[in-house]
């Protein structure tokens, strides 16, 4: 810091006020002293400043992403959003997987615990949550995201799954289909049991009979996709709304590979707008979801929390959109 300061012609608590932003400084001399940083090559003492400041400005991301599962794209747009918000804070950001694995989860919050985090972020896995009153260090707020934990409260940035899939059921309706099946991933995540209870209310508010035969639930996985179309158009339906991206990808590939003609013998409609199914036959209609504002929100939400610890805790919903394109 010297040497920076004495090339800035600066003082050296000048140049701490310009790295740890803690008084302004004129423009002029922040340049001068980032542009000496800069040529000297100098970085700042992270674990030194955090030890000095309680403060790391670190942010854990917690997500749970499978290997056989194309939520990954879905939670990288996610975590690229939340880095990209957290850099305008000078937080940097750390990424770990659960792998959907409970006993993963725990591991990974006690990992965080030792590394003096500022803050944590994370989607849980399906089972209750109650632990984290005694396996969280309560030194950092956390921020749930996509999905609610059960048997803790916590600050949550959500997607409107409810309305989503109520929308493109009612869509469906509005074109004279009422043989409408479902295809769903394991339940009890609070994503899969919206957007069953958003199929269910559309098909009610509707005068349609839910008909448990065409609901079908499995492992969020290609071939379970594949497999659970292939019993549902024993079924009769004319339509199917399937509720996670690889299992719409699944149910796809049994579409195409029995030559089913779409939209005219079954309209079809998937979840998240992937670039694949854009280039489907005929291309498909999705509820997209908007992953990188999720990122966005969610980042914001840990930095008022962290700024303001004592408010109360809040849930934020981000609509998604229905992408019509030639499948229904």
């Amino acid at each position: 810091m010297k040497d920076v300061a004495e090339k800035a012609g600066v003082s050296t608590a000048t140049v701490s006020h310009v790295i740890n932003q803690t008084r302004y400084v004129a423009e002029e001399t922040k340049v001068k002293v980032l542009q000496a940083m800069k040529e000297l090559d100098y970085r700042p003492n992270s674990v030194a400043r955090s030890l000095r400041s309680a403060k790391s400005k670190t942010v854990g991301l917690l997500v749970p992403v499978m290997g056989t599962d194309t939520s990954s794209f879905f939670f990288m747009s996610i975590a690229q959003g939340i880095e990209s918000k957290l850099r305008e804070y000078g937080y940097n950001l750390i990424l770990s997987n659960s792998n959907e694995q409970f006993e993963n989860e725990q591991e990974q919050i006690k990992a965080f615990n030792a590394q003096l985090i500022d803050g944590l972020i994370m989607a849980p896995t399906g089972n209750n949550h109650a632990y984290l009153d005694e396996t969280l260090s309560g030194t950092y707020p956390v921020v749930f995201i996509d999905r609610k934990p059960k048997g803790y409260k916590g600050d949550c940035v959500l997607v409107d799954n409810f309305t989503g899939t109520y929308e493109a059921v009612e869509m469906l309706i509005k074109k004279g289909h009422k043989q409408i099946g479902f295809i769903s991933g394991t339940l009890g995540l609070s994503t899969s049991d919206e957007r069953l209870e958003g199929y269910k209310k559309a098909l009610i508010d509707n005068d349609i009979l839910v008909q448990q035969s065409f609901i079908k639930v499995g492992d969020a996985s290609f071939e379970i996709g594949y497999q659970l179309a292939k019993r549902l158009m024993e079924e009769e339906i004319t339509a199917l709304l399937v509720s996670n991206n690889v299992m719409t990808m699944g149910a796809m590939a049994y579409l195409q590979e029995k030559q089913t003609n779409i939209p005219e013998e079954l309209a079809v409609i998937g979840y998240d707008d992937y670039d694949w199914a854009k280039i489907t036959t005929p291309p498909l209609t999705v509820i997209k979801q908007p992953a990188y504002e999720l990122g966005e929100k969610a980042a914001e939400a840990l930095i008022d929390r962290i700024n303001n610890p004592n408010q109360s805790y809040r849930e934020n919903r981000l609509s998604t959109e229905l992408v019509i394109r030639k499948s229904i």
